[in-house]
């Protein structure tokens, strides 16, 4: 479960960069529920895909300077007494009602 956490963290870092409501760093990292030092490991990783970030002053919020797309998604799948059970937002659906459900997290 810490991948998902890790995956929803970055999917929400690049919603608020995107939106240009990130705050300081203290209040960017407040946001995600990580240290400081977590959340430039999140922006490093950001910058190592390519990701052209700079902070506003002005603003007061971390911003793309370039233009940068992340998409992110999961799909778990668990066998369970020979049925496949795919798990969506909390709740378990069985494959025969189901095909190919997956979880978008744009």
């Amino acid at each position: 479960m810490k991948t998902l956490k890790q995956l929803e963290r970055l999917r929400k870092a690049h919603k608020l960069i995107q939106q240009e409501n990130t705050g300081t760093p203290a209040e960017f990292a407040k946001k995600l529920h990580v240290s400081e030092r977590e959340l430039y490991r999140i922006l490093e990783y950001l910058k190592g895909v390519d990701a052209l970030i700079s902070f506003s002053r002005t603003s007061n919020s971390y911003y793309y300077t370039g233009d940068f797309d992340l998409l992110v998604n999961v799909s778990v799948q668990v066998l369970v007494k020979d049925e496949l059970v795919t798990i969506y937002a909390g709740s378990t659906l069985l494959k025969e009602n189901f095909e190919n459900l997956e979880l978008n997290c744009n």
